[in-house]
């Protein structure tokens, strides 16, 4: 009998760790960012996770940054794979991504690269659509493809070049970032 009852608990055991799902990644205020991103063969890791709190009190997002692995925070905005996730906990109109973009690209940029890159800026102002809660934008900037902006996995557009996607990651990695601390917590530096 006792050895039945030891037979079965092994069984119980073995079974409920076999069935047990693994979970793998971040999470933060209840969202989960997965801890790799692959594509084009070049494989990414999350670097950090952030809360952006608008006005300092209101919880607007939550994201998560990803670098090709063996890349350093120092290189941030240069030209090597990145990758930017963020989603949303208050629903918000696609122009006012627009509006947003313009300016903190500006106070991140010199004019000239800002002249450079005003169609690049453009055309990815174009392809933002308003989000709702639990909606997901992603910007992932891979080296000689471009930066692509994506909406619950669904790509929106490619923007060609490096000198676009320093300026457009600097929103948030920048020297004027819009939020210090989101910046710190990405970078993995909290």
């Amino acid at each position: 009998m006792k050895h039945t009852i030891y037979t079965l608990l092994f069984l119980l055991v073995t079974i409920s760790v076999g069935v047990t799902p693994k979970v793998s990644g971040a999470e933060i205020e209840g969202v989960h960012f997965e801890n790799t991103y692959e594509t084009d063969g070049i494989q990414m890791k999350i670097q950090g996770t952030g809360l952006f709190r608008y006005l300092g009190f209101i919880k607007a997002y939550v994201g998560a940054l990803y670098l090709e692995k063996g890349s350093s925070i120092e290189d941030v905005l240069s030209d090597k794979p990145k990758r930017l996730e963020v989603e949303y906990f208050h629903a918000l109109k696609g122009e006012d991504f627009g509006i947003t973009t313009n300016k903190v690209i500006a106070e991140n940029t010199d004019v000239m690269t800002l002249e450079k890159i005003r169609p690049q800026i453009d055309y990815h102002n174009s392809l933002y659509e308003d989000v709702h809660p639990g909606d997901r934008y992603s910007l992932t900037y891979i080296p000689g493809r471009g930066t692509e902006l994506a909406l619950n996995g669904k790509t929106k557009g490619i923007i060609k070049g490096a000198d676009f996607a320093s300026a457009l990651f600097s929103m948030w990695l920048g020297e004027s970032p819009m939020n210090e601390p989101f910046k710190k917590q990405l970078l993995g530096l909290r």
